[in-house]
């Protein structure tokens, strides 16, 4: 498997929405357990998952060319 830089910088989509939704909560609790532990590398890595489920685009996905949303095609089919 390679990485892909060019693609990468692309932002195109990648994260499904179902993915969005545990990336939100994910992240929000690493911040929250953040603030308690006093832990910045919890603060930073929540910061990064949040903002990916914010934006629906992941870096990482982009790079090695995984794409977690889902293409409805049934409508196409009637």
């Amino acid at each position: 498997m390679s990485f892909d830089y060019k693609r990468m910088i692309k932002f195109e989509h990648n994260v499904g929405e179902k993915e969005k939704k545990y990336r939100i909560y994910g992240g929000a609790a690493l911040i929250a357990v953040s603030i308690f532990t006093a832990s910045i590398a919890f603060l930073l890595i929540g910061m990064i998952i949040l903002a990916t489920g914010f934006t629906g685009w992941c870096p990482a996905y982009s790079g090695f060319n995984k794409n977690t949303c889902t293409t409805d095609d049934s409508s196409t089919n009637s």
